[in-house]
């Protein structure tokens, strides 16, 4: 799934991201390691694995969008 990188705190390794249809998602920072980043600035577009439905969607990956 892709989403654009909405909030990134450095510290906390957690933020944000929005989703194609404008709905926010926050991602902790086991997500963000699991990408291999170090660095993510807002407005970046990202691919993102998603677990759960509904209300208890939690985002388990952030990685940048490749071609």
């Amino acid at each position: 799934m892709q989403a654009t990188a909405y909030t990134y705190d450095e510290t906390t390794r957690s933020g944000s991201v929005l989703l194609d249809d404008g709905t926010p998602l926050p991602f902790d920072a086991a997500a963000f390691d699991a990408g291999g980043l170090l660095l993510l600035r807002p407005g970046q577009r990202v691919r993102i694995e998603v677990t759960g439905e509904s209300d208890a969607r939690r985002i388990v990956l952030v990685t940048l969008q490749t071609l």
